[in-house]
Parts: structure tokens; C-alpha cells; sequence
């Protein structure tokens, strides 16, 4: 049997999913106060295949929520709002050199391959602190983030997580892995 690599949700699980997005928003005014969820759903409604990555983000534990509104281009931003880092998307290393080069014990993936294959991006420092001023996020997990590259060339990889009411920003190998660690991601609809 042919497996459907067709990145596309059927009616009913758009429905599902507009529906869950629009209970998280109403539920979570505080996050968007500018926003209204009549337009959000108009935009999610034209581009359907980001229904799909917001449902991958969904399955994964992410609770994805419009957080921002881009003025320039006219696109929501949605964001992993749950409140540790993601379930589904726990202990891989940060990327495929990364994944590649660990000769045991390797994880199954790595945040960047995953982000790239759910088709969203992962966040960067400034988008992490940014996400933590709506709320308290990963306090008791951490988020790899998007590493610049001239710690990438050095075999390191950053990551943030919230402590003693301060976010953090650490480093680790990009080979790491940990069980409390994942990845949170955005995508602009």
C-alpha cells in the first residue's frame, strides 16, 4: 500500500483543528489582546496547507497559539505555547551533522530535520523571550533554539529554558541529547 505523503488535512480534521485553535485562543486573550479570532481564522481558512503544520505542531504537544500579527506581509504568527517543551519532539540532538556524527545511542531525529519536516521553523533566541514575556514557559524542561553559525562551526548548539523567574540561555554539544529537552517552533500563516 502506498503511504499518503500528501501534506494536507481532509474537511473534518480541519475542523477539528480550527477548533481547537480557536478554544486555545479565546482561553488565552492575554496572549494576543490585539488580535481578533474572526480574522486569524479567515487567513488559516485560505491556506490550507498550513493547517497541516499547525496540526503536526499540535500532535506533537505544542499547543500552537497566534501570538503576533506581522503588519508588513499580513501574517499571523502561531507559536508553541504549551507549557514545557513539546512532548513529541523531546530528546534530539539539534541537527543532522549533529545526529550524524554520534557513533551510539543515537535519538531518532534532531529538532532541526523534525521543525523542517513539520514545516516550521524553530525559534530563535529573540522569538524565545519574546514567547516567555506571555507567560512561563519550560520550567522544568528546555528549548533548543536556533544556534548562530559560528557556534555551530565550533560543534555547540544554544538553548533556553526559565529558572528562578529569568530565561536562560546555555550551550551544549549539538550532539546532546536529553529527555527533558526539545524544541519549540512558529510558523507564519
Amino acid at each position: 500500500m502506498k503511504k499518503n505523503t500528501k501534506k494536507e488535512l481532509s474537511a473534518e480534521q480541519q475542523q477539528k483543528l480550527i477548533k481547537i485553535l480557536k478554544e486555545r485562543f479565546e482561553e488565552n486573550m492575554d496572549r494576543h489582546q490585539n488580535l481578533k479570532w474572526s480574522a486569524v481564522e479567515k487567513r488559516l481558512l485560505s491556506k490550507p496547507e498550513k493547517l497541516w503544520s499547525l496540526n503536526e505542531m499540535e500532535k506533537t504537544g505544542g499547543e500552537p497559539d497566534a501570538v503576533d500579527f506581522d503588519q508588513n506581509s499580513g501574517e499571523y504568527i502561531f507559536v508553541d505555547c504549551a507549557a514545557e517543551s513539546p512532548a513529541g519532539r523531546r530528546s534530539l540532538c539539534y541537527d543532522r551533522e549533529a545526529l550524524e556524527s554520534r557513533k551510539k545511542n543515537k535519538p531518532e531525529n534532531s529538532a532541526l530535520d523534525l521543525a523542517a519536516e513539520m514545516g516550521i521553523k524553530i525559534l530563535t533566541e529573540e522569538e524565545y523571550r519574546k514567547l516567555q514575556e506571555l507567560g512561563d514557559f519550560d520550567l522544568k524542561t528546555s528549548s533548543w533554539i536556533k544556534t548562530p553559525e559560528e557556534i555551530r562551526e565550533l560543534g555547540g548548539a544554544l538553548f533556553c529554558d526559565r529558572r528562578y523567574d529569568h530565561v536562560f540561555v546555555y550551550h551544549n554539544g549539538a550532539q546532546s541529547y536529553y529527555s527533558s529537552r526539545g524544541f519549540r517552533g512558529s510558523i507564519r500563516v
